[in-house]
């Protein structure tokens, strides 16, 4: 069974290990469709016709394209560029009893900790070099089994299959190499071309190296590192690069730091988005009150995954609302609003699912077992639009080898190029068309 999308996905997210990564490869097939980068320091001059894009410390993105003429509103797509994972910290290396070297990391988001053992993984980020009295950012990527987190043996830990919890300090510390290895640092600086005393900061990432796989009878199953949310941030692209022109601004964002509550100046929860689109608007000449009347025509698809239906814990999903691998893109639905869908955003997905050829899932959490936020609702503090929270069902969120369907990946492409090509008219009161 072939499914470009997901081959293509596949490839994405092998070569873009880290947040860094993931925004410059973003910026790279930008660039490549005619698309010209801004800079938040710089004046802004923009037209009708252009396409441009933003973004914000290395790990955030925005692009946006502008019709001829006068537009009714903005229709965007947000997902993020994060995931869990562990992170090197500043001090990096520890040495134990003269025989060995390992890397002093912290876990990083919500992550499920239990499959990061016995995997072979490495290492990628940034680095800042300094060059005389200025810093420039370089990444980096090991691209090899560079660490592994051992397991204790089963003899010294005979309870180990009854469960066990985890001390992050104590059991997540990557083995590197014996007490003589050069440190980290050092090599990661020669990865980078640079000396070692050239490093002035550095965000560097454990990642799991096992290659995505398809699987199943009938090759019905994806197993990647991150696909929450590499997956969305890639349809989100891909979608926004094949749509066509419409009486709308279409808006792509990838936001960072998801996993970790988004506040941080490149999360969701900051003004990115909305200073992007007040710069926008005052640089076509719009006022802040005509700014804002193009809000109530405009919509938000936040996209980030979902649980799928757990073939081993059914008791886990809501006895109706319980999406599962391969059934499509999925519709996120809470009644505290931790997801902004309403009836009047689901309406407005169903007909641009309609448009794209798709069909629906929905998704509620079960009522003992909660969920957490996502982007939707931290974006819709800054920028107060209509807004629905969809994603893709997959098992296993938060490991560092997560499971979807092989084809769903088509299905989130599809409804992003619909939201991309279509504008929201306001023709009543509390009332929407799709144009």
């Amino acid at each position: 069974m072939e499914h470009p999308y997901s081959d293509a996905l596949v490839r994405f997210i092998q070569d873009h290990p880290s947040v860094y990564h993931v925004i410059e490869g973003q910026r790279r097939q930008l660039q490549a469709a005619g698309y010209e980068q801004l800079l938040e320091s710089r004046p802004w001059r923009l037209r009708p016709g252009g396409r441009y894009f933003v973004t914000r410390n290395g790990s955030a993105l925005i692009a946006f394209r502008i019709p001829e003429g006068d537009f009714r509103g903005f229709m965007m797509m947000a997902s993020h560029s994060d995931s869990p994972a562990l992170k090197i910290k500043e001090q990096p290396e520890i040495t134990v009893e003269g025989a060995y070297k390992k890397l002093n990391v912290e876990v990083y988001g919500g992550a499920l900790l239990a499959p990061w053992f016995d995997r072979p993984l490495s290492v990628a980020g940034r680095l800042y070099l300094r060059e005389g009295g200025a810093v420039r950012m370089q990444l980096v990527d090991f691209r090899r089994d560079l660490v592994l987190i051992p397991s204790l043996a089963i003899h010294m830990e005979p309870t180990a299959n009854k469960g066990l919890e985890w001390k992050a300090q104590r059991d997540l510390l990557p083995l590197y190499g014996l007490a003589d290895a050069q440190d980290l640092l050092a090599l990661a600086a020669r990865e980078a071309g640079a000396e070692p005393d050239a490093v002035a900061g550095h965000d560097l990432f454990v990642y799991n190296r096992q290659a995505p796989s398809v699987w199943g009878e009938g090759g019905v199953f994806l197993s990647s590192p991150r696909l929450d949310d590499l997956q969305c941030a890639f349809a989100s692209l891909q979608g926004f690069l094949e749509s066509g022109e419409s009486a709308s601004i279409p808006v792509h964002v990838v936001f960072d730091n998801e996993e970790i509550g988004s506040s941080t100046r490149q999360g969701a929860a900051s003004p990115f988005l909305r200073d992007t689109l007040r710069r926008l608007t005052e640089s076509l000449g719009l006022s802040e009150s005509e700014y804002l009347a193009k809000l109530p025509q405009s919509f938000l698809l936040s996209a980030d995954n979902v649980h799928a239906l757990h073939p081993n814990r059914p008791d886990k999903s809501d006895p109706v609302n319980r999406p599962r691998l391969g059934g499509g893109v999925v519709v996120k639905y809470s009644g505290s609003q931790k997801y902004t869908t309403d009836a009047a955003s689901a309406a407005i997905v169903s007909v641009l699912a309609e448009r794209a050829g798709i069909s629906l899932q929905t998704f509620a959490n079960h009522s003992d077992i909660p969920g957490g936020s996502t982007l939707g609702n931290l974006s819709a503090r800054q920028v107060a639009v209509k807004a629905a929270d969809v994603g893709v069902a997959q098992l296993a969120m938060h490991s560092p080898y997560e499971t979807c369907g092989s084809g769903d990946t088509e299905d989130l492409v599809a409804l992003a190029r619909a939201l991309f090509s279509a504008s929201l008219e306001e023709t009543g009161s509390d009332c929407w068309a799709v144009r």
